[in-house]
């Protein structure tokens, strides 16, 4: 076994062996096994409204004969649904800091490999919330048609919620989602149960009027058919990686309670696939135009009555709502990808709660502009949803197989065949739906996957760059004494200057103050200089006033100008600008300031190398 097997499996024992959750403290603000259930499994779930009828449209292709294998492409997505969860279980306990296939890719499959899978997270999630908006939204204006051209304003007030939750931690938003969550996982049971003791269906009243979307009838469907519909009705899959993404989210143990919840989330993704797949045949729905399957089967099941419009109703909420499985796990992965330099060290913050706001919020913003650029339409999103998450699968289960092969653990060889054959069928499934959406706007997921990487490296060599610069990591040389010098800027003596001078004393050997005075010939400008330079010599704080003439009456340059000439004389080793500020007691009072502060520390960042601080005097 190598050393990093060694790490990881050490990392594993003691995250499943940690000690009990109390509930104090950071513990209160993460999460339970049924609250990962409602913070990081809302889309997956809600998938169950839009997976079956993504396979039944394209059955739909070779008519009534072609329904008949809803079921058994059903039966294989449950199939692939059980070995993820089951390699996700096993990432969970590799991988306890999180990471999901970025974890597994980093320490097995080479940076690049890590990266690409990180890339594909990114995107998915982002167009996760996008799709999960747009088509909660959608629902929400088939039964108001009064609100479709409100469509936009409604997302960005979706989105706008959402964020708002996850900005108070994850753990909150599981609170208020999971009444959401119970209900519509309970609605969808309960048309499974009921279905199976009708022998006809109780009402139809849903479909009657709407076209039907049915081919004309086949006697046989090709096997390219067939990968199509299992592809599009791998869209129900996404989302089954977020709960490894976001370990560290949970209370401990937090390896245990993950496990516990990734589990529960494939038993009833699983039950509720198959158990509508069997329903379809059952009452031999037909796809009809303007009404989905899911409340097709509703009406069926429970008629059209109260239970119908529950269904729907938690339907759109539970649709909406999916978006928050982004905000659970995206803001981790931002998170990791920043602590290994790839991304802005800023992502890596954590505030109270356990929040990773600036996560959260880079999520929202780039939402929000995704929302908008398509117009709050669904159908322009879900062409590229579902190819990113599938190529982090694939990643994902290959780094397991060289997992099991270096560890070489009890079991090793069983787990690395459930791993291989998980690797072949997402492989598959990735290939299928990026040949089969390519011209319907995958394209540009497969330009956007290699320019996420670039990005991604750029960054790093970025902070490499300053890395060298800084010495990080290297024991730095003896302590000298340096000649150093503190320029004031000053226009009025007032208790700032005299606060400022105080502190330039105690910073460097010697201080100067400085004044730009202004050339021109204009009375008032010469009677302020004449001012301070006679309050000056009245107060003889001890420091020199030093005037620097410009004729432009400009203010950073001219300063910017005299640090340059300063330095330039290499009297001094360093030089800095001591910049006085007033800091008013409220927000609004800011819009009353001059900004002098401002100018002359952007002039003189820009031009000259002198270190700039900023003094700022609470009023």
């Amino acid at each position: 076994m190598s050393t990093t097997d060694r790490q990881q499996t050490a990392a594993a024992e003691s995250a499943a062996a940690e000690p009990p959750d109390t509930g104090t403290g950071d513990e209160r603000h993460r999460l339970t096994s049924l609250g990962g259930l409602a913070a990081l499994s809302l889309d997956a779930m809600a998938s169950v409204a839009y997976g079956p009828e993504a396979i039944v449209l394209v059955l739909a292709a070779a008519g009534s004969y072609g329904l008949g294998f809803t079921l058994p492409v059903t039966g294989a997505i449950a199939v692939l649904l059980a070995v993820l969860v089951a390699s996700y279980r096993q990432v969970i306990a590799a991988f306890p800091d999180g990471g999901g296939s970025y974890a597994v890719a980093k320490a097995h499959l080479g940076r690049r490999t890590a990266l690409t899978a990180a890339a594909s997270l990114v995107i998915d999630y982002i167009l996760n919330v996008a799709v999960s908006v747009t088509a909660g939204v959608a629902a929400l204006t088939s039964a108001f048609p009064g609100l479709y051209g409100e469509r936009v304003w409604l997302c960005l007030g979706v989105l706008a919620l959402v964020t708002a939750v996850n900005m108070r931690g994850i753990a909150e938003s599981a609170r208020w989602f999971m009444a959401p969550t119970a209900v519509f996982v309970l609605s969808i049971l309960t048309i499974v149960a009921a279905g199976l003791f009708r022998g006809a269906p109780a009402s139809t009243e849903a479909a009657a009027g709407h076209a039907s979307a049915l081919a004309g009838n086949a006697t046989t469907v090709g096997a390219v058919l067939l990968l199509k519909a299992f592809a599009s009705g791998c869209s129900a899959l996404t989302g089954v990686e977020a709960i490894a993404n976001a370990v560290p989210s949970f209370r401990t143990p937090g390896v245990r309670r993950a496990q516990r919840t990734e589990v529960a989330l494939g038993a009833l993704l699983g039950v509720m696939l198959i158990g509508l797949a069997v329903l379809i045949g059952r009452f031999h729905l037909q796809p009809v135009e303007g009404v989905t399957v899911l409340a097709q089967l509703a009406d069926a099941s429970l008629g059209h009555g109260f239970g119908f419009y529950l269904v729907q109703f938690s339907t759109v909420i539970l649709l909406a709502l999916a978006a928050n499985t982004s905000f659970g796990g995206l803001p981790v992965l931002l998170h990791l990808l920043a602590r290994d330099n790839h991304l802005p060290h800023v992502f890596a913050l954590r505030a109270d709660r356990q929040v990773h706001r600036h996560g959260v919020l880079f999520l929202a913003a780039v939402s929000a502009a995704l929302l908008v650029a398509s117009g709050g339409d669904v159908n322009s999103l879900v062409p590229l949803f579902a190819i990113g998450v599938f190529v982090g699968f694939t990643i994902c289960q290959v780094g397991m197989v060289r997992h099991w092969m270096r560890a070489r653990c009890e079991g090793w060889r069983a787990k690395a065949v459930l791993n291989g054959f998980g690797a072949l069928l997402t492989g598959i499934a990735t290939l299928v739906v990026a040949g089969t959406k390519f011209t319907e706007g995958a394209w540009g997921i497969c330009l956007a996957l290699p320019l996420l990487v670039l990005l991604f490296e750029l960054i790093h060599r970025a902070y490499a760059r300053i890395g060298g610069n800084l010495g990080l990591g290297r024991i730095p040389g003896p302590l000298t004494p340096q000649h150093s010098l503190v320029v004031v800027p000053v226009h009025v003596i007032t208790r700032l200057t005299r606060d400022a001078l105080s502190a330039a004393l105690s910073l460097g050997d010697e201080v100067q103050a400085v004044t730009v005075v202004h050339t021109a010939p204009d009375a008032e400008d010469r009677q302020a200089a004449e001012t301070l330079r006679r309050d000056w010599e009245l107060w003889q704080p001890g420091v020199p006033l030093v005037e620097v003439p410009d004729g432009y009456r400009r203010l950073g340059q001219p300063l910017a100008a005299y640090v340059n000439r300063l330095a330039a004389e290499n009297a001094y080793d360093r030089i800095t600008v001591l910049i006085p500020e007033a800091e008013p007691r409220r927000l609004w009072q800011r819009a009353l300031q001059n900004q002098r502060g401002a100018v002359i520390d952007r002039a003189l960042r820009r031009h000259t190398d002198a270190v700039v601080c900023r003094l700022r005097l609470r009023m």
